[in-house]
């Protein structure tokens, strides 16, 4: 329990710092001045690399350095990221560096621009670590050791839910008001640090079980290779004279007739025995191996349409935040944190997330069909994407004509006379469309009918996995076919990724056209 603890102390870090990098849109724009395509990039790579690092990490983790070995190398990158981010600020090296300390841009030297730049990736690479894999390790920590139920829900309350709470309370209603940015972004990395330091001391005691077992994403590579070496080969038109092993403890996928180049990787060569062909398993691989290539090939087209769906993301930490800083924050007389608004998005994300995944079970129980109510949710995501465009473009127009009737075109440092509240029904639709696209997708790519297929197989595996033997689940968690439910999930939230990096293009594209006829850039205006 002691280990689980000090693991979910990274979480508690996590919060304030989450929240202090959700503003570093407004960072760059206040403070170093740059101008508004320059810092959507800088904003929009960083929350790139927070989507596509996890699959690269899975893939290190379960190939090399095992899950608690990836849980220590992003602790120490995301300690180390806040810190040299907490250092880029102007006052803190302006005496070293013999700069003012004052948050201008004349402020900020080659010094401060290397730290920022450093610091981002490392930020990147270690939250990315932090979300990923701290559940993940609990959960194997949890199934190898056998604690009693009501302990585990103790310690989840008094380590997770409790400081989860206060935590959120102090980073909306509390960090806010802290004006110095050293201090907005010194008080996450030094709480980071502490966080970092506990976790840490739990490297020589812990004893580490679980050994790496391998990545399924090399047999995807070992199929296309396989195939690939017998291009010229015919494909056999009976699939019983493919390779396969005839194992009851272990998984077999039927063969499906689609995509038949990628059987030419389980094809039996005639001059040599099955035995010698089986030992390089880079040019022979089995049919259930071949299925498992093939069930995630037939998913590109889906994940291709996630593109614009990160598209759409990326607007929300860039544009909707530069929008939030530059309106009115009060209400009456009391001002209000920008930051309220951004735990609205953040709270609809997650309730619209359950929301989707009961819709989509009930869907399932009506039509029959898991793929197709979950086909469901992520067309209510793009529903919910569109009418989050329509409604921030509304907003943005009313926006625009308030900034011209009070002469505040060229006047950057001055805030619009509107309410950030106006913000509010956008931000709350795309906190809706994320939970429903991320609830939605997952659902769609995971497929659950292997679990049946396992359990009514009656070998002495599913009885012990009935015992709830941890070495027995264990082994369960660990075939490749139910690995790779996990990696489906990283590729949705890659391929989102990538969409938030295509964000960056087509803001260059829209702004060059919209200074056609020498009018000023869409997007320099405030």
């Amino acid at each position: 329990m002691a280990t689980y603890g000090r693991v979910l102390v990274l979480a508690w870090a996590d919060i304030l710092a989450i929240y202090a990098m959700l503003l570093l849109m407004a960072y760059l724009t206040d403070v170093w001045r740059l101008e508004l395509t320059h810092a959507s990039t800088i904003v929009s790579i960083l929350w790139a690399l927070f989507s596509l690092f996890p699959l690269f990490q899975a893939f290190l983790a379960d190939t090399l350095i095992g899950t608690y070995g990836m849980l220590v190398i992003s602790t120490a990158s995301f300690s180390a990221g806040l810190g040299l981010l907490t250092m880029s600020t102007p006052p803190v090296l302006a005496h070293s560096t013999g700069s003012c300390s004052e948050y201008k841009p004349e402020c900020i030297g080659y010094v401060q621009k290397v730290l920022l730049y450093t610091a981002l990736p490392l930020i990147a690479f270690g939250l990315s670590g932090h979300v990923n894999f701290s559940t993940t390790f609990i959960t194997e920590r949890i199934n190898a050791e056998e604690t009693d139920s009501e302990g585990n829900c103790c310690g989840r309350f008094v380590y997770g839910d409790l400081p989860r709470v206060i935590l959120t309370v102090v980073a909306v209603l509390g960090l806010p008001y802290i004006n110095p940015w050293s201090l907005r972004f010194g008080i996450p990395a030094i709480c980071t640090l502490v966080a970092t330091l506990l976790f840490f001391s739990t490297l020589c005691s812990y004893k580490n079980t679980l050994k790496p077992n391998g990545s399924p994403l090399t047999i995807l590579f070992r199929v296309f290779v396989a195939a690939f070496s017998k291009l010229f080969y015919r494909i056999p038109t009976d699939p019983k004279e493919l390779f396969e092993i005839q194992n009851p403890r272990l998984y077999s996928a039927p063969h499906t007739m689609s995509l038949r180049c990628l059987d030419k990787a389980a094809i039996l060569m005639p001059t040599k025995t099955v035995e010698e062909q089986a030992n390089n398993r880079w040019r022979l691989c089995r049919v259930t191996e071949v299925e498992m290539t093939k069930s995630v090939v037939r998913l590109i087209p889906v994940w291709l349409t996630f593109i614009l769906c990160g598209v759409v993301k990326a607007v929300g930490f860039t544009y909707f935040i530069e929008q939030l800083n530059h309106m009115n924050p009060k209400v009456g007389s009391l001002k209000v944190p920008l930051v309220l608004i951004i735990w609205y998005h953040e709270q609809a994300k997650l309730k619209f997330a359950q929301t989707c995944a009961v819709l989509i079970t009930f869907l399932g129980l009506i039509t029959g069909s898991k793929k197709l109510a979950s086909s469901i949710g992520i067309a209510i995501s793009m529903i919910l994407a569109i009418l989050c465009c329509i409604t921030a473009a509304a907003v943005e127009s009313r926006r625009l004509g308030v900034v011209q009737r009070h002469g505040l075109v060229d006047k950057h440092d001055e805030r619009v006379p509107m309410t950030m509240f106006w913000l509010l029904p956008q931000f709350i639709l795309l906190g809706a469309f994320e939970g429903f696209l991320t609830s939605g997708a997952n659902l769609f790519v995971v497929d659950l009918s292997w679990m049946q297929r396992f359990l009514e197989q009656p070998d002495e595996l599913t009885e012990e996995l009935i015992d709830r033997s941890p070495a027995s689940l264990q082994r369960f968690i660990d075939q490749p076919h139910i690995v790779m439910q996990r990696y489906l999930g990283l590729f949705n939230s890659g391929i989102s990724g990538i969409g938030i990096l295509g964000s960056i293009l087509m803001v260059f594209v829209v702004g060059k056209i919209s200074e056609n006829g020498g009018k000023m850039n869409w997007f320099n205006m405030i």
